[in-house]
């Protein structure tokens, strides 16, 4: 089923993300997490592609056991960058043959690996040209979403010219989008402000990434350009050798992040998992009461 369509059902939804695992074991590993995580009736759940389709069969693999083993709605992610575009065509055929209906559309990082004059010539150079590619060929077939930066990408000069490339993707055809992690909720709320001036008006799904591992997660936030409050940055660092009390912190301040974000309205909640149930768990029956009502 489209997600776009059960969006409309709910009134907050939960939805969970996953990266395809490296070895049998993390494969078993994910898949028990799945389990875990299923009575939370999630309107969704999605798996990552790797940088340049580094992970593309597995991600296909991975969703496609989703799809077939569980009664779940399950989002491909599919980046651009570095495929052409009869290669992304099939990577769509292959996904509408197994019954897929849901794709998140990135241009995706460019690998390191990676020489620029080397990429394809006809490809899709940013998110805007997969999502108009894949409604040229798909028509609505598909439901699409994309990403959203409240803080703004990191390649971005500003705000408001990644707001400008944002509006372009959803002008191109895109249903809804889930936003880069953030740890500071005035960052969505006065992205959530510039977009409704700018006319886009398609759910934006916050995406929450909560901190149990502080040094993992500071990488992954430097890396996307997400501000961590100093205040934040101090907490966890009282506790940097307690992974314990970490992880009881971080439980708590997403939270009350998510707290804060449901009382404010917002279309859902999507949680980065990092393929892990616990944490997910522990913060989503915190929250149930405000989801629910």
């Amino acid at each position: 089923m489209k997600i776009i369509e059960k969006l409309k059902t709910v009134k907050t939804s939960i939805s969970f993300e996953f990266f395809p695992p490296k070895t049998k074991e993390l494969e078993d590993a994910l898949f028990n997490t799945i389990k875990e995580l299923k009575p939370l009736n999630p309107t969704f759940v999605s798996v990552t592609y790797g940088a340049g389709g580094s992970t593309r069969e597995k991600t296909r693999d991975i969703v496609k056991k989703i799809h077939e083993e569980t009664d779940l709605t399950v989002m491909a992610h599919l980046t651009c960058v570095g495929h052409s575009k009869n290669e992304i065509k099939s990577i769509l055929d292959d996904y509408k043959n197994i019954g897929i209906d849901n794709i998140l559309a990135l241009r995706g990082d460019i690998p390191l690996s990676f020489e620029k004059e080397k990429l394809p010539l006809d490809g899709c150079k940013h998110a805007n040209e997969l999502v108009s590619f894949i409604r040229e060929n798909y028509k609505d077939y598909y439901c699409v979403a994309v990403a959203s930066y409240p803080e703004g990408h990191p390649e971005s000069p500003n705000l408001e010219r990644d707001i400008f490339y944002f509006k372009k993707k959803v002008e191109a055809g895109a249903d809804f989008s889930i936003t880069q992690m953030f740890f500071d909720n005035s960052y969505f709320y006065e992205f959530l402000e510039r977009c409704q001036k700018e006319g886009i008006n398609i759910p934006i799904i916050p995406g929450i990434m909560p901190i149990t591992n502080f040094s993992q997660i500071s990488k992954f936030a430097s890396l996307c350009g997400a501000t961590i409050p100093e205040n934040v940055v101090k907490l966890f660092e009282k506790y940097a050798d307690n992974p314990e009390e970490t992880k009881k912190i971080g439980i708590e301040f997403a939270t009350k992040q998510c707290e804060d974000l449901i009382k404010n309205g917002v279309k859902g909640l999507h949680f980065y998992t990092l393929n892990k149930s616990d944490a997910t768990i522990k913060i989503y029956q915190n929250i149930k009461n405000l989801i629910e009502q």
